[in-house]
């Protein structure tokens, strides 16, 4: 049977079950203090001028307890209201910020594809984007604007960036005329829908920021993606065959069903990925981080091109996990 608590602790249960995390400041305690004090006083000079007249301790607080209810009831109304007041002013200051940056992005936008429709046509100053030599200033220019854009737009305009690009033939691999090595790819505001089932075969993202990117479904072949940060990149059922990933950054990154054949992983970080049905036929993962990866098969890895020197995914080394793997069948 547990002891009774004393009133203290009554007390304290109570403050915990209405505010649990509530904890009294120094400046608090203190003004705890002042005010019980002031009440004492006062209850103590009401009783002494009630006396001559009969007037108890008991009947000033009759009469004064109703009053004291309702200013503290107003107070606490004028509180609430207030607070409510400040939380529709902050939402609706939030609306409006979103508002403004939404159409900030849609200018930012409109304003590239404007100066770059204008660069593809060909005038009597100039010839078109087209038929500018490699390392030419037009071709500068362009990449300039491009990679200037890029920062200042979320995941769906930047896809739209990248969609004109490739429709418009000016990041194809056999004759790309932007340079999208180092762009910042990343979804900022909605990391979903963004790329999915895009087409972006045979191009070059060496470098490029990819962070938490939507590439479901999406063709990549051929693609070079060396040293692109692809960290948490949702690449389920992606085509990525013959592409070049070396050095790229894959940590957590979700390769569901995708197809990894025939590719260059060399040094690839996929650290935590999930590889659940993944393709890694003749894919040449020497000196990959495999470190933690999930839903791996044996059957995977044996078909993998290459894992010479590799972490596998418990940590060790390729040789040495091999090595235990063999010995563990003789015995």
């Amino acid at each position: 049977m547990e002891p009774e608590k004393t009133p203290r602790e009554r007390a304290e249960d109570l403050i915990n079950l209405l505010v649990s995390d509530w904890r009294p400041t120094a400046g608090q305690g203190l003004w705890a203090i002042r005010i019980v004090l002031a009440l004492i006083v006062g209850l103590g000079l009401l009783t002494l001028v009630g006396q001559p007249f009969g007037i108890t301790l008991w009947d000033w607080l009759k009469l004064l307890v109703v009053p004291a209810v309702i200013a503290g009831g107003g107070i606490w109304f004028n509180r609430q209201q207030r607070e409510r007041e400040l939380e529709i002013a902050r939402q609706q200051r939030q609306q409006e910020l979103e508002i403004a940056e939404r159409r900030t992005q849609d200018e930012a936008l409109q304003a590239y594809l404007d100066q770059m429709s204008a660069m593809l046509m060909p005038n009597k100053d100039q010839s078109s984007l087209y038929e500018s030599q490699p390392g030419g200033s037009m071709r500068t220019v362009a990449r300039a604007r491009t990679l200037t854009v890029l920062p200042r737009l979320d995941g769906v305009r930047k896809a739209r960036v990248v969609q004109f690009l490739y429709e418009s033939g000016l990041i194809n691999k056999g004759d790309r005329v932007v340079d999208l090595r180092g762009a910042d790819l990343r979804w900022t505001y909605q990391p979903s829908a963004d790329l999915r089932g895009a087409d972006l075969s045979k191009i070059d993202l060496s470098s490029a920021t990819l962070i938490v990117a939507d590439l479901r479904e999406g063709d990549l072949s051929g693609t070079s993606l060396y040293r692109a940060d692809l960290r948490g990149a949702d690449l389920s059922g992606a085509f990525i065959n013959g592409s070049r990933l070396s050095e790229a950054k894959l940590m957590e990154a979700y390769l569901v069903g995708a197809v990894l054949s025939e590719n260059s992983m060399i040094g690839a970080d996929l650290s935590g990925a999930d590889l659940s049905g993944a393709n890694l036929v003749r894919t040449d993962l020497g000196g990959a981080n495999l470190t933690g990866v999930k839903n791996w098969t044996d059957d995977q890895l044996r078909r993998a091109g290459s894992l010479k020197g590799a972490t596998m995914p418990n940590g060790q080394i390729y040789e040495d996990w091999l090595k235990d793997r063999e010995g563990a069948q003789h015995r």
